[in-house]
């Protein structure tokens, strides 16, 4: 069984990764912060973003410490807005 995470992509976040879920790699368990930082790496586009995107772990708003493990859905959440 490979090491990932099932991960959703919403709005921007959906844009700059060409879709809207794909299987991301883990070389291990990692926090919330580290699997966002390794996504930022893989996508170079999200960086300016880095700091407003909220992360979410099987459906629950993740703090930056929080672990993330392989076969978790990891949702990456940018702001809106709307009118």
């Amino acid at each position: 069984m490979s090491n990932t995470v099932r991960l959703l992509a919403f709005a921007g976040a959906r844009d700059v990764l060409g879709a809207a879920e794909l299987s991301f790699p883990l070389d291990g368990p990692c926090t919330a912060e580290e699997l966002l930082h390794h996504v930022c790496s893989r996508y170079p586009a999200l960086v300016p973003y880095r700091r407003s995107i909220r992360v979410a772990v099987n459906g629950a708003y993740a703090q930056p410490g929080e672990e993330v493990r392989s076969g978790d859905e990891v949702a990456l959440i940018p702001p809106v807005a709307g009118g």
